[in-house]
């Protein structure tokens, strides 16, 4: 009986353990939230520019952008005092969700349309550029059958 009762209780200790991926999507995990986040990557800061640009309901956008904000994925400057305007930039916490967008658009591009997919070259040499699971460590890329998780482990160096 002792047995039983210590794996309920892990089980129970695995399910109030906090998920980075619900907490990311709790910050992320809704449609114009990613596209305003497509559009900050690429280039786009302005309020009336994410606007145009996503054909989007004012109110939501200014949502939107505030939670963004808080959270601390955009920071908001001002670049006009008269009248007041402010533009939206990616913070270092914002630019890390590269390579998310970057999954999602690779995801799409083989599963959801014919279209010919987005090539993403490196800037300085022109040539297409791949993502790809590193260990640093074995210096080997791998795939994702090969990635196990342990919760509680931080990073060695």
């Amino acid at each position: 009986m002792a047995k039983f009762d210590e794996r309920d209780d892990r089980e129970a200790n695995q399910d109030d353990r906090a998920c980075s991926i619900q907490d990311s999507l709790d910050i992320l995990g809704d449609r114009w939230t990613i596209l305003i986040m497509r559009d900050a990557f690429r280039g786009v800061r302005r309020f009336d520019d994410f606007r145009r640009d996503l054909d989007i309901a004012r109110p939501v956008l200014t949502e939107r952008l505030k939670r963004l904000v808080v959270a601390g994925v955009l920071d908001r400057r001002l670049y006009c005092e008269r009248p007041p305007r402010y533009e939206y930039r990616l913070t270092p916490m914002g630019a890390a969700l590269s390579p998310t967008l970057v999954a999602l658009m690779r995801w799409g591009d083989e599963w959801l349309t014919d279209e010919p997919p987005t090539v993403l070259v490196h800037e300085t040499c022109g040539e297409p550029l791949d993502q790809a699971f590193v260990c640093w460590h074995c210096d080997e890329t791998f795939t994702q059958s090969s990635i196990a998780s342990r919760p509680g482990l931080t990073p060695t160096s």
